[in-house]
This record gives C-alpha cells, structure tokens and sequence, in this order.
C-alpha cells in the first residue's frame, strides 16, 4: 500500500495514541497534534498545538497542509466537564462546546479542498454513547451530538467527491482519564459496568480498529454514520 498521512487530533494519549499506533502498524503514517508532546515516544509525526487558540491552531494546520497531502481526519480531541442540569457554568459549556465541535470543524475544513482536488479521503469524528443522553452530560451530549450532524453534512456535501464521512461512538474505555474517577473494583466502576450488557469495559484498541477499518479502501461505500464500540451500552431495551 502507497503510505497515506492521516491527521489525528488528540493524538499522544488514550484512544488517540491507539489510533496512531495502529495505523502506522497498517502502513499509514500518523500526522499527530497534542498540547503534551515532550518526552512522548509516537508513532508518526507530532505537532505541538493548544486546540483551544484558534490562530494557533491555523498556524499548526498551515504547516501540515504545506507539507503532506492528508488523506484521512480523525477529530479525536474532546472534553467532557461533567456539570448536572442546573449546575452547569456557561464558560465550561462554551469551552466543551469549543474543543469538541469547533476545533472539528476548523480542522476538517482546513484541509476539505484538498481531500477534493484528491478525489478520495476519510473524515472519522470520535463521539461518545453520550450522543444517546447521559447523566450530567449536557454540555458534553450536546456537543457530541452536534458532531454527529456535522458528520452526516460532510457526508452529503463530500461524497460526490469520493471522501466519507463517519462517526465512531465509544462507550467507556479504560483510558488513565477514566481511571483516574474509577478505580478498579470502585462502586464508580460497578455502576459503569452495570450499563454494559459484555459487563466488561472497552480498550483504546477496540475504538483503534474500527477506524483503521474505516479508513481503509473496502469501506469507501460506507459513509454519514454512527457506529458504537461500547459492549451493548447503547442498545435500547437494556436492562
């Protein structure tokens, strides 16, 4: 296979770094921006950037874009923040709202003409089972969610063009952030567990290989949907 460039946002931890591990496995080359990128062993090249400042932000995806033709988008950086209704702060919900849907779009519509002018590509945005509702998500459900709108959009105004436009939607993954609230054997990790038919949790692997997949030439006729990774988490009627 002729090596592909794919960018991921987010890239040096949890579910990114799996991403960008595998796909370098598979032959493509990982194009990473992360704010941490100081002693970090990666498997590709890692660009340093805030997501939160938009004109640094621009400078960063100038560089990429001046010297690799991207293939694939994997919008991957996100916050959660979690604030119950009646509780929620507008600038932490303008903030979630920021990372998670802003800077998607800013990076994907950097590079869009070029996806064009090449004929061919893949836009993967990671999502959440939050997209379904979740308790003390608002500001994080609806942000998720309205990614889910921009990724059926892209698929719609893209497809003439050959490129794809896909949601992955990962229930909880056992990352150092989810430890971190969720100790092994805590009552915060039964109750997780308890919404998981599989009873088990994900890994940032199970979330990897679905995008690798996506990413590949035998999924160019699947495009605008949503495809969970979460054990039977989302599936309604569960019990």
């Amino acid at each position: 296979m002729t090596q592909k460039y794919v960018l991921v946002t987010g890239a040096t931890k949890g579910i990114g770094k799996a991403i960008c591990t595998l796909l370098d496995a598979q032959g493509f080359h990982p194009i990473g921006i992360a704010r941490h990128t100081e002693n970090i062993k990666f498997s590709g090249t890692l660009f340093p950037c805030d997501l939160s400042d938009i004109a640094k932000t621009e400078t960063v995806l100038k560089q990429i874009s001046s010297n690799y033709e991207i293939y694939g988008i994997v919008n991957n950086a996100g916050i959660a923040s979690p604030q119950a209704l009646g509780e929620i702060q507008l600038d932490v919900l303008q903030q979630v709202l920021d990372l998670n849907v802003r800077t998607a779009i800013q990076v994907t519509q950097h590079f869009t003409q070029q996806l064009k002018n090449q004929q061919n590509g893949r836009i993967i945005n990671i999502c959440s089972r939050a997209i379904y509702g979740s308790l003390d998500r608002t500001a994080y459900s609806a942000a998720k969610s309205a990614l889910v709108g921009c990724t059926r959009t892209w698929a719609l105004e893209l497809a003439e063009y050959g490129i794809t436009s896909n949601a992955v939607a990962p229930g909880p993954i056992e990352t150092e952030l989810f430890r971190k609230n969720r100790p092994v054997g805590s009552d915060a990790e039964a109750k997780i567990l308890n919404t998981i038919p599989m009873h088990k949790l994900g890994t940032p692997e199970d979330v990897a290989y679905l995008v690798n997949f996506l990413l590949s030439e035998q999924a160019g006729y699947i495009t605008g949907q949503v495809i969970s990774v979460d054990g039977g988490g989302s599936i309604a009627g569960r019990s």
